[in-house]
């Protein structure tokens, strides 16, 4: 039977660091990325039904989508469960059917019983064919939970169309699911598997047309959990079909992903990737500290030259976005300047330095469950100087240190520092296609404005701008992207660091053993 459906992406919370709140001002842009999993959901829908695609980062949601819809669809990650359910609240208050899914709802199914009408867990590819049979039947179950993983390969093209790509920072494709790896406190392995499951070239390519067809120009982000997890498979099919795909379009797109460390042992992969048009990387370094990372199982971290390897990357013309993480039981007393030195050296502009959180399921969350050290569920958004256990470091020593080492990292002269250690080591060797657009222009014009008169750090914008004119001219649009990136930045951390004094009067004895 044909039916409307609206899918309703919830919004994020505005002070996180992966916002972008304050840098897509400079741009003129709503949101970074569009909702792809519900794109993919819509993909996977009848053919006849209608759809309508509301992203609460881009727009509000109107009593008259609501009204216009036979179900309404909800997809959303932890970090988003606020606004979820307040969009469940409106849907059922209009007695419109609420079916829900992705990452929040899959670990987090048993709150949502009674909330929600149908709970389409673990990945649409598997679940949403027999959800939809039982629709038609009339016989639809509460909850239908994950028997396996999707075979991607099968995945079809996602409905670019539904969204407004103009008010995008970016789009994304995903190329595989999965990780190889077993980090104790990574929830990846449970949503998607420790098998990386790839797409093949050919559905790589349809997306990219899609996408180009559409009129886009710009950045892609592959959403991949590892994007070398399957290195085998990148280097023999992938990354020369994207090769030549961009060589044919002149270069389009600018690719980004994430991947892990071990990325700088492999030159030829680092090549071929910066041939495909990809320009940057983001890598879960965690801590400096050896220690720490041999206490959460991140082996392949473990036992490197970690400044070594970053420097290494950038050499190759990729630069490296950096995860870091605060309140290891194993972190020394001295992690905090180890942090800030190691940082800053490395030349990471991009640095998310966060604590420590425990994601429900994960090998982390259940040795703290039996240490009794849990005090609430995760939230995902391990920037805003909140804690879901109790720390072997004291709780108020941990959060005056983190808020020394983001102090210190979003300065305007600790971000200057780091844009002169990029500048020495960085190879801007990139195939992708630089065009000076309308919104960059004004992202510039409006930074000389914003950062370079009005800003307390305007001294250190004019020196950064000015050493990399004289130095590297071609770096100069770059780093007028990372002093926009250092402004956001700044502008997050204070506005949570507002929460310390209140998080700090928190009786220790709770934070305590």
């Amino acid at each position: 039977m044909k039916k409307r459906a609206l899918l309703v992406y919830p919004a994020h919370p505005p002070h996180t660091f992966w916002s972008f709140k304050y840098a897509l001002k400079f741009v003129r842009k709503s949101s970074t990325f569009p909702p792809l999993g519900l794109l993919t959901v819509g993909a996977l829908l009848p053919q006849d039904w209608e759809l309508r695609l509301v992203d609460l980062n881009i727009e509000p949601l109107r009593e008259r989508d609501l009204r216009w819809a036979d179900l309404v669809m909800v997809s959303a990650m932890a970090v988003q469960r606020s606004s979820a359910e307040s969009v469940i609240k409106k849907a059922k208050a209009l007695g419109k059917p609420v079916v829900a899914g992705g990452p929040l709802f899959t670990m987090h199914f048993d709150e949502f019983k009674d909330s929600v009408d149908h709970q389409v867990l673990g990945e649409a590819e598997i679940n949403l064919p027999k959800f939809l049979q039982d629709l038609e039947r009339g016989k639809a179950e509460r909850i239908y939970f994950p028997p396996g993983f999707a075979d991607i390969k099968k995945t079809p093209v996602p409905r670019f169309d539904l969204v407004k790509i103009y008010r995008y920072a970016s789009m994304n494709i995903q190329f595989s699911r999965g990780c190889p790896y077993n980090c104790e406190f990574c929830d990846i392995p449970l949503l998607y598997g420790h098998k990386p499951r790839t797409k093949n070239a050919p559905q790589l390519i349809k997306e990219l047309e899609a996408l180009y067809q559409l009129g886009w120009r710009g950045g892609v982000f592959f959403v991949d959990d590892n994007f070398i997890g399957n290195r085998k498979n990148l280097k023999a099919e992938i990354l020369p079909a994207l090769i030549q795909w961009s060589r044919f379009r002149d270069y389009p797109f600018r690719f980004f992903t994430e991947a892990s460390i071990n990325l700088a042992d492999d030159e030829e992969l680092m090549e071929m990737m910066v041939e495909a048009g990809f320009d940057e990387v983001f890598i879960g370094i965690e801590t400096p500290n050896p220690e720490s990372l041999k206490e959460v199982h991140k082996v392949q971290n473990y036992r490197r030259d970690l400044f070594g390897a970053i420097e290494k990357i950038h050499s190759h013309g990729l630069i490296v976005q950096g995860g870091f993480i605060l309140g290891f039981d194993s972190d020394p007393p001295n992690i905090f300047d180890t942090m800030v030195e190691f940082i800053q050296k490395s030349g990471i502009i991009t640095a998310m330095v966060g604590l420590l959180q425990a994601p429900r399921g994960t090998k982390l969350y259940r040795k703290l469950k039996e240490q009794g050290r849990l005090l609430k569920e995760f939230v995902d958004n391990n920037t805003d100087f909140s804690l879901n256990f109790i720390p072997k470091m004291d709780y108020r020593k941990l959060l005056l240190g983190y808020k020394k080492v983001v102090d210190k990292l979003y300065s305007p002269e600790g971000l200057y520092q780091r844009i002169n250690a990029f500048i020495e080591t960085y190879r801007p060797v990139t195939k992708a296609k630089y065009r000076l657009t309308r919104e960059r222009l004004w992202a510039f014009i409006r930074s000389i404005f914003v950062i370079g008169i009005f800003d307390q750090g305007r001294k250190y914008y004019w020196k950064s701008l000015l050493k990399t004119a004289f130095k590297k001219p071609k770096l100069f649009p770059l780093t007028v992207t990372f002093e926009i990136y250092g402004y956001h930045f700044r502008k997050i951390y204070r506005a949570q660091a507002k929460k310390i004094k209140e998080l700090l009067s928190v009786r220790q004895e709770r934070f305590s053993r």
